[in-house]
């Protein structure tokens, strides 16, 4: 099989399982039922600025993906799986197929939280395809950063610690950038004065996903 062949059936072998268990799924929209319920009863309406908004959103989707991200490697490890891809696959294909799953996991996860935040919310949004655009952006950010730390400490002991504790100082900065965003869609900005913020987003994935290629090898095999 071919390089991209062998990437589009890794991706979508851990989408047949996701869908055969439906494990992940299903705790994610609990996770993101009850986080927004909760929120709604407890705070509701008096959410009435943009920066209230912005931030709640981003942070159920950075919760949400975390829980979710950790699996991806771990599943591996634990079904005895991950000593075959060693075998039979390259590096660099199980790195970029686990990193295309792990963006469609998220990006089903930021649907679902924002449907559900928009609704819940009664959330008013000026511009729907800058909005849209800036959590897609945000969400290959996180899934860029989340897939080489869950493959870090896959096979460690402590794995929810450690996968939270090694991904905070890394997905920070691009929260903040996605919140800012965020913030100034929501009070009707227009693309230029988004441009900082959109380029931030495009260069950190692009970065982070260049070096964890470079080291995913060592990452994998060690």
């Amino acid at each position: 099989m071919g390089w991209i062949k062998r990437v589009i059936a890794l991706t979508a072998k851990d989408i047949r399982v996701e869908l055969r268990t439906r494990y992940a799924i299903n705790s994610l929209v609990l996770f993101a039922v009850v986080t927004l319920v909760a929120v709604g009863m407890t705070i509701g309406l008096q959410i009435n600025t943009p920066s209230l908004h912005a931030g709640f959103i981003w942070i159920a989707i950075l919760f949400s993906s975390l829980q979710a991200q950790s699996l991806s490697f771990v599943k591996e490890e634990e079904a005895k799986t991950g000593d075959l891809l060693r075998l039979y696959t390259d590096p660099g294909v199980v790195y970029i197929g686990k990193l295309l799953f792990s963006f469609v996991l998220s990006a089903f996860l930021a649907v679902v939280l924002i449907v559900l935040y928009i609704f819940l919310m009664d959330l008013s949004v000026p511009d729907m395809g800058q909005f849209i655009v800036m959590i897609l952006l945000g969400t290959i950010a996180l899934a860029s950063a989340t897939t080489i730390i869950a493959a870090i400490v896959s096979r460690t002991a402590m794995k929810g610690a450690l996968f939270a504790v090694l991904s905070f100082p890394l997905l920070l900065p691009i929260l903040i950038v996605a919140i800012s965003g965020t913030e100034s869609i929501l009070t009707g900005v227009k693309w230029t004065v988004l441009f900082d913020d959109i380029r931030i987003l495009i260069a950190y994935p692009a970065i982070v996903v260049t070096l964890s290629y470079m080291l995913f090898e060592y990452v994998w095999n060690e």
